[in-house]
Protein backbone atom coordinates (compact mmCIF):
# COMPACT_ATOMS: atom_id res chain seq x y z
CA UNK A 1 0.00 0.00 0.00
CA UNK A 2 2.79 2.23 0.41
CA UNK A 3 3.96 1.93 -2.53
CA UNK A 4 0.71 2.73 -4.21
CA UNK A 5 0.35 6.01 -2.04
CA UNK A 6 4.19 6.77 -3.15
CA UNK A 7 2.97 6.84 -6.76
CA UNK A 8 -0.49 8.24 -6.18
CA UNK A 9 1.19 11.41 -4.67
CA UNK A 10 4.38 11.43 -7.49
CA UNK A 11 1.15 11.57 -9.96
CA UNK A 12 -0.12 14.92 -8.05
CA UNK A 13 2.82 16.83 -9.46
CA UNK A 14 2.62 16.57 -13.09
CA UNK A 15 -1.42 16.56 -12.70
CA UNK A 16 -1.02 19.71 -10.88
CA UNK A 17 0.95 21.41 -13.25
CA UNK A 18 -0.86 20.70 -16.33
CA UNK A 19 -3.78 22.36 -14.99
CA UNK A 20 -1.38 25.53 -13.99
CA UNK A 21 0.37 25.67 -17.54
CA UNK A 22 -3.66 24.58 -19.09
CA UNK A 23 -5.34 28.06 -17.26
CA UNK A 24 -2.60 30.07 -17.63
CA UNK A 25 -2.49 29.61 -21.18
CA UNK A 26 -6.19 30.39 -22.01
CA UNK A 27 -5.84 33.61 -19.25
CA UNK A 28 -3.65 34.69 -21.61
CA UNK A 29 -6.09 34.27 -24.85
CA UNK A 30 -8.76 36.45 -23.29
CA UNK A 31 -9.05 40.23 -23.39
CA UNK A 32 -9.20 42.86 -20.90
CA UNK A 33 -6.08 41.59 -18.28
CA UNK A 34 -6.11 43.88 -14.75
CA UNK A 35 -4.28 46.44 -16.99
CA UNK A 36 -6.51 47.27 -19.24
CA UNK A 37 -9.26 47.37 -16.72
CA UNK A 38 -7.48 50.11 -15.08
CA UNK A 39 -6.65 51.77 -17.73
CA UNK A 40 -10.71 51.53 -18.61
CA UNK A 41 -11.70 52.87 -15.48
CA UNK A 42 -9.17 55.57 -15.30
CA UNK A 43 -10.25 56.91 -18.94
CA UNK A 44 -14.05 56.87 -17.32
CA UNK A 45 -13.33 58.01 -13.50
CA UNK A 46 -10.25 59.74 -12.11
CA UNK A 47 -10.99 58.39 -8.87
CA UNK A 48 -12.05 54.54 -9.34
CA UNK A 49 -9.12 52.85 -7.25
CA UNK A 50 -9.13 54.07 -4.34
CA UNK A 51 -8.89 49.75 -3.32
CA UNK A 52 -5.92 49.46 -5.50
CA UNK A 53 -2.81 48.45 -3.26
CA UNK A 54 0.59 48.72 -3.64
CA UNK A 55 2.79 50.85 -5.46
CA UNK A 56 0.51 51.17 -8.67
CA UNK A 57 -1.95 52.80 -6.39
CA UNK A 58 1.16 55.09 -4.82
CA UNK A 59 1.96 56.22 -8.46
CA UNK A 60 -1.22 56.67 -9.51
CA UNK A 61 -1.80 58.98 -6.41
CA UNK A 62 1.06 61.17 -6.89
CA UNK A 63 0.02 61.35 -11.04
CA UNK A 64 -3.29 62.66 -9.67
CA UNK A 65 -2.10 65.37 -7.52
CA UNK A 66 0.30 66.88 -10.27
CA UNK A 67 -2.57 67.90 -12.54
CA UNK A 68 -6.07 67.20 -10.73
CA UNK A 69 -8.54 64.65 -12.86
CA UNK A 70 -5.61 62.43 -14.69
CA UNK A 71 -8.72 61.02 -17.49
CA UNK A 72 -8.94 65.31 -18.61
CA UNK A 73 -5.10 64.99 -19.86
CA UNK A 74 -5.17 60.94 -21.25
CA UNK A 75 -2.81 58.25 -19.95
CA UNK A 76 1.15 58.87 -20.01
CA UNK A 77 2.84 55.70 -21.24
CA UNK A 78 5.27 55.91 -18.56
CA UNK A 79 2.49 55.60 -16.15
CA UNK A 80 1.29 52.81 -18.25
CA UNK A 81 4.90 51.55 -18.59
CA UNK A 82 5.42 51.66 -14.10
CA UNK A 83 2.18 49.67 -14.00
CA UNK A 84 2.98 46.76 -16.19
CA UNK A 85 6.00 46.39 -14.47
CA UNK A 86 4.59 46.65 -10.66
CA UNK A 87 2.27 44.01 -11.92
CA UNK A 88 4.32 41.91 -13.36
CA UNK A 89 3.30 41.79 -16.78
CA UNK A 90 6.75 43.92 -18.34
CA UNK A 91 7.63 39.82 -18.55
CA UNK A 92 7.25 37.22 -21.09
CA UNK A 93 4.68 34.74 -20.09
CA UNK A 94 7.15 31.90 -19.83
CA UNK A 95 9.26 33.73 -17.37
CA UNK A 96 6.05 35.08 -15.20
CA UNK A 97 4.65 31.23 -14.89
CA UNK A 98 8.06 29.89 -14.04
CA UNK A 99 7.97 32.53 -11.00
CA UNK A 100 4.47 31.79 -10.26
CA UNK A 101 5.09 28.39 -10.10
CA UNK A 102 8.38 29.07 -7.67
CA UNK A 103 6.67 31.26 -5.29
CA UNK A 104 3.29 28.50 -5.26
CA UNK A 105 5.88 25.48 -4.37
CA UNK A 106 6.73 27.70 -1.12
CA UNK A 107 2.59 28.35 -1.19
CA UNK A 108 3.75 32.09 -1.03
CA UNK A 109 0.36 33.42 -3.17
CA UNK A 110 1.23 36.75 -3.36
CA UNK A 111 -1.40 39.65 -2.63
CA UNK A 112 -4.46 40.30 -4.67
CA UNK A 113 -4.39 43.26 -7.12
CA UNK A 114 -7.46 45.12 -5.72
CA UNK A 115 -7.83 44.58 -2.02
CA UNK A 116 -5.58 45.00 0.77
CA UNK A 117 -5.22 41.98 1.87
CA UNK A 118 -2.98 38.64 0.83
CA UNK A 119 -4.65 35.67 -0.94
CA UNK A 120 -4.27 33.43 1.88
CA UNK A 121 -5.57 35.97 4.30
CA UNK A 122 -8.49 36.76 1.68
CA UNK A 123 -9.68 32.91 1.37
CA UNK A 124 -9.31 32.48 5.04
CA UNK A 125 -11.45 35.31 5.96
CA UNK A 126 -13.88 33.77 3.12
CA UNK A 127 -13.83 30.27 4.53
CA UNK A 128 -16.46 30.18 7.32
CA UNK A 129 -19.15 30.73 4.44
CA UNK A 130 -17.87 27.62 2.59
CA UNK A 131 -17.06 25.32 5.76
CA UNK A 132 -20.97 25.86 6.77
CA UNK A 133 -22.42 25.05 3.88
CA UNK A 134 -19.96 22.77 2.50
CA UNK A 135 -20.20 20.67 5.91
CA UNK A 136 -23.36 21.20 6.82
CA UNK A 137 -24.80 20.07 3.61
CA UNK A 138 -23.11 16.79 3.18
CA UNK A 139 -23.78 15.87 6.48
CA UNK A 140 -27.58 16.15 6.20
CA UNK A 141 -27.51 14.54 2.85
CA UNK A 142 -26.07 11.63 4.32
CA UNK A 143 -28.08 11.73 7.34
CA UNK A 144 -31.47 11.39 5.13
CA UNK A 145 -30.31 9.57 1.98
CA UNK A 146 -28.42 6.70 3.63
CA UNK A 147 -31.48 5.22 6.15
CA UNK A 148 -33.84 6.70 2.98
CA UNK A 149 -31.91 4.37 0.90
CA UNK A 150 -31.75 1.48 2.85
CA UNK A 151 -35.59 1.71 3.08
CA UNK A 152 -36.26 2.39 -0.39
CA UNK A 153 -33.81 -0.62 -1.24
CA UNK A 154 -35.68 -2.92 1.34
CA UNK A 155 -39.32 -1.72 0.22
CA UNK A 156 -37.96 -2.30 -3.58
CA UNK A 157 -40.87 -1.50 -5.64
CA UNK A 158 -43.72 -0.92 -2.92
CA UNK A 159 -45.67 2.02 -3.07
CA UNK A 160 -43.38 3.80 -0.36
CA UNK A 161 -40.20 3.53 -2.82
CA UNK A 162 -42.50 4.32 -5.66
CA UNK A 163 -43.72 8.00 -4.10
CA UNK A 164 -40.48 8.67 -2.50
CA UNK A 165 -38.43 8.10 -5.86
CA UNK A 166 -40.84 10.51 -7.68
CA UNK A 167 -40.14 12.90 -4.21
CA UNK A 168 -36.75 13.03 -4.84
CA UNK A 169 -36.16 12.86 -8.66
CA UNK A 170 -38.66 16.25 -8.48
CA UNK A 171 -36.36 17.50 -5.37
CA UNK A 172 -33.35 17.05 -8.00
CA UNK A 173 -35.16 18.49 -10.88
CA UNK A 174 -35.34 21.65 -9.30
CA UNK A 175 -32.57 24.19 -9.42
CA UNK A 176 -30.78 25.49 -6.02
CA UNK A 177 -31.24 29.09 -6.36
CA UNK A 178 -34.94 28.20 -7.67
CA UNK A 179 -35.46 26.82 -4.11
CA UNK A 180 -33.77 29.53 -2.60
CA UNK A 181 -36.20 31.85 -4.06
CA UNK A 182 -38.87 29.88 -2.75
CA UNK A 183 -37.60 29.43 0.57
CA UNK A 184 -37.20 33.43 0.67
CA UNK A 185 -40.89 34.22 -0.48
CA UNK A 186 -42.17 31.87 1.83
CA UNK A 187 -39.92 32.08 4.93
CA UNK A 188 -37.65 34.81 5.15
CA UNK A 189 -40.18 37.88 4.88
CA UNK A 190 -40.07 37.70 0.99
CA UNK A 191 -44.25 37.63 0.73
CA UNK A 192 -45.29 35.14 3.64
CA UNK A 193 -43.33 34.89 7.44
CA UNK A 194 -40.75 36.09 8.52
CA UNK A 195 -39.10 33.54 10.66
CA UNK A 196 -35.66 32.94 9.16
CA UNK A 197 -33.15 36.22 8.56
CA UNK A 198 -31.69 36.52 4.98
CA UNK A 199 -28.08 37.56 5.35
CA UNK A 200 -25.37 36.68 6.85
CA UNK A 201 -24.09 33.74 9.07
CA UNK A 202 -24.65 35.33 12.20
CA UNK A 203 -26.99 38.57 14.20
CA UNK A 204 -25.19 41.85 14.79
CA UNK A 205 -25.41 41.35 18.48
CA UNK A 206 -24.03 37.68 18.33
CA UNK A 207 -21.17 38.61 20.84
CA UNK A 208 -23.39 39.41 23.16
CA UNK A 209 -24.97 36.32 23.36
CA UNK A 210 -24.82 33.30 25.94
CA UNK A 211 -22.64 30.19 24.43
CA UNK A 212 -26.25 28.66 23.90
CA UNK A 213 -27.94 31.71 22.43
CA UNK A 214 -24.69 32.00 19.70
CA UNK A 215 -25.04 28.45 18.76
CA UNK A 216 -28.70 28.78 18.29
CA UNK A 217 -28.51 32.39 16.27
CA UNK A 218 -26.01 30.51 14.29
CA UNK A 219 -28.37 27.60 13.34
CA UNK A 220 -31.22 30.22 12.66
CA UNK A 221 -28.94 32.01 10.49
CA UNK A 222 -27.64 28.99 8.21
CA UNK A 223 -30.96 27.42 7.89
CA UNK A 224 -32.15 28.76 5.00
CA UNK A 225 -28.82 28.44 2.78
CA UNK A 226 -27.96 24.88 3.92
CA UNK A 227 -31.61 23.31 3.24
CA UNK A 228 -31.60 25.58 -0.27
CA UNK A 229 -27.76 24.00 -1.25
CA UNK A 230 -28.28 20.33 -0.09
CA UNK A 231 -31.89 19.67 -1.33
CA UNK A 232 -30.64 18.19 -5.24
CA UNK A 233 -27.70 16.36 -3.36
CA UNK A 234 -30.51 13.88 -1.77
CA UNK A 235 -30.90 12.13 -5.13
CA UNK A 236 -28.00 10.86 -5.91
CA UNK A 237 -26.84 9.77 -2.75
CA UNK A 238 -30.73 8.04 -1.84
CA UNK A 239 -30.71 6.26 -5.45
CA UNK A 240 -26.57 5.01 -4.77
CA UNK A 241 -27.61 3.59 -1.39
CA UNK A 242 -30.30 1.87 -2.76
CA UNK A 243 -29.08 0.45 -5.80
CA UNK A 244 -25.44 -0.79 -3.57
CA UNK A 245 -27.76 -2.76 -0.96
CA UNK A 246 -29.95 -4.45 -3.93
CA UNK A 247 -26.79 -5.61 -5.90
CA UNK A 248 -25.78 -6.79 -2.65
CA UNK A 249 -29.59 -8.19 -1.29
CA UNK A 250 -29.39 -10.10 -4.25
CA UNK A 251 -25.81 -11.64 -3.56
CA UNK A 252 -25.49 -15.88 -2.22
CA UNK A 253 -23.81 -14.83 0.50
CA UNK A 254 -27.23 -13.01 1.96
CA UNK A 255 -29.52 -15.84 0.93
CA UNK A 256 -26.79 -18.45 2.50
CA UNK A 257 -27.56 -16.04 5.77
CA UNK A 258 -31.07 -16.02 5.46
CA UNK A 259 -31.37 -20.08 5.28
CA UNK A 260 -29.38 -20.30 8.38
CA UNK A 261 -32.21 -18.24 10.48
CA UNK A 262 -30.70 -15.03 10.71
CA UNK A 263 -33.23 -12.28 11.04
CA UNK A 264 -33.66 -9.88 8.76
CA UNK A 265 -31.52 -7.10 10.34
CA UNK A 266 -28.99 -8.97 11.63
CA UNK A 267 -28.64 -9.81 7.51
CA UNK A 268 -29.09 -6.72 6.43
CA UNK A 269 -26.73 -4.65 8.62
CA UNK A 270 -24.23 -7.32 9.89
CA UNK A 271 -23.54 -8.71 6.46
CA UNK A 272 -25.07 -6.62 3.63
CA UNK A 273 -24.32 -2.83 5.60
CA UNK A 274 -20.54 -3.05 5.32
CA UNK A 275 -20.30 -4.08 1.97
CA UNK A 276 -23.05 -2.10 -0.08
CA UNK A 277 -21.75 0.99 1.83
CA UNK A 278 -18.22 0.46 1.05
CA UNK A 279 -18.68 3.47 -2.24
CA UNK A 280 -21.29 5.88 -0.48
CA UNK A 281 -19.09 6.13 3.10
CA UNK A 282 -15.57 6.01 0.74
CA UNK A 283 -16.93 8.98 -1.34
CA UNK A 284 -17.51 10.91 1.60
CA UNK A 285 -14.19 12.95 1.46
CA UNK A 286 -14.91 14.01 -2.68
CA UNK A 287 -18.21 14.85 -1.90
CA UNK A 288 -17.56 17.19 1.09
CA UNK A 289 -14.16 18.67 -0.92
CA UNK A 290 -16.62 18.96 -3.84
CA UNK A 291 -19.58 21.19 -1.88
CA UNK A 292 -17.34 22.84 -0.05
CA UNK A 293 -14.95 24.27 -3.00
CA UNK A 294 -17.96 24.55 -5.44
CA UNK A 295 -19.30 27.18 -3.40
CA UNK A 296 -22.63 28.20 -4.80
CA UNK A 297 -22.66 31.74 -6.03
CA UNK A 298 -26.10 32.41 -6.58
CA UNK A 299 -27.17 30.97 -3.06
CA UNK A 300 -24.44 32.93 -1.51
CA UNK A 301 -26.05 35.70 -3.31
CA UNK A 302 -29.42 35.34 -2.34
CA UNK A 303 -28.57 34.94 1.51
CA UNK A 304 -25.70 37.45 1.23
CA UNK A 305 -23.08 35.62 2.18
CA UNK A 306 -19.49 36.21 1.17
CA UNK A 307 -17.82 32.75 0.49
CA UNK A 308 -15.38 31.42 -1.86
CA UNK A 309 -18.17 30.93 -4.89
CA UNK A 310 -18.41 35.41 -4.68
CA UNK A 311 -15.01 35.28 -4.04
CA UNK A 312 -14.06 33.36 -7.40
CA UNK A 313 -16.26 34.99 -9.29
CA UNK A 314 -15.54 38.43 -8.52
CA UNK A 315 -11.67 37.51 -9.01
CA UNK A 316 -12.37 36.00 -12.69
CA UNK A 317 -14.47 39.28 -13.53
CA UNK A 318 -12.16 41.73 -12.33
CA UNK A 319 -8.88 39.73 -13.38
CA UNK A 320 -7.67 39.26 -9.98
CA UNK A 321 -5.05 36.85 -11.22
CA UNK A 322 -3.10 36.23 -7.97
CA UNK A 323 -6.36 35.41 -5.82
CA UNK A 324 -7.48 33.41 -9.27
CA UNK A 325 -4.24 31.65 -9.67
CA UNK A 326 -3.81 31.08 -6.00
CA UNK A 327 -6.88 29.43 -5.21
CA UNK A 328 -7.16 27.11 -8.48
CA UNK A 329 -3.42 25.96 -7.17
CA UNK A 330 -4.50 25.54 -3.77
CA UNK A 331 -7.54 23.81 -4.28
CA UNK A 332 -6.08 21.75 -7.58
CA UNK A 333 -3.81 20.32 -4.85
CA UNK A 334 -6.15 19.97 -2.19
CA UNK A 335 -8.92 18.03 -4.58
CA UNK A 336 -6.12 15.41 -5.94
CA UNK A 337 -4.92 14.46 -2.39
CA UNK A 338 -8.38 13.81 -1.36
CA UNK A 339 -8.65 11.67 -4.60
CA UNK A 340 -6.03 9.72 -2.76
CA UNK A 341 -7.52 9.87 0.61
CA UNK A 342 -10.67 8.41 -1.26
CA UNK A 343 -8.76 5.47 -2.11
CA UNK A 344 -8.05 5.17 1.56
CA UNK A 345 -11.34 5.21 2.91
CA UNK A 346 -12.07 2.37 0.81
CA UNK A 347 -8.86 0.46 2.46
CA UNK A 348 -10.32 1.77 5.99
CA UNK A 349 -14.30 0.44 5.14
CA UNK A 350 -12.99 -3.37 3.48
CA UNK A 351 -9.29 -3.90 4.07
CA UNK A 352 -9.79 -6.66 1.60
CA UNK A 353 -9.35 -4.50 -0.98
CA UNK A 354 -5.82 -4.13 -1.73
CA UNK A 355 -4.76 -1.67 -4.35
CA UNK A 356 -1.28 -2.70 -5.45
CA UNK A 357 -2.44 -6.66 -6.17
CA UNK A 358 -5.04 -5.20 -8.25
CA UNK A 359 -2.47 -2.96 -10.38
CA UNK A 360 -0.48 -6.21 -10.09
Amino acid sequence: MGAYILRRLLLVIPTLLGIMIINFSLVQFVPGGPIEQILAELEGSGDVLEGITGAGAETLDSLSSDSGYIGARGLPPDFIADLERQFGFDKPPLERFIDMMLKYMRFDFGDSYFRSISVVDLVIEKMPVSITLGLWSTLIAYLVSIPLGIRKAVKDGSTFDTWTSGLIIVAYAIPGFLFAILLIVLFAGGSYWQIFPLRGLTSDNWEELSALGKVGDYLWHIALPVFASSISGFATLTLLTKNSFLDEIKKQYVVTAKAKGLSEARVLYGHVFRNAMLIVIAGFPAVFIGVFFGGSLIIETLFSLDGLGRLGFEAVVARDYPVVFGTLYFFGLIGLVVGILSDLMYVFVDPRIDFETREG
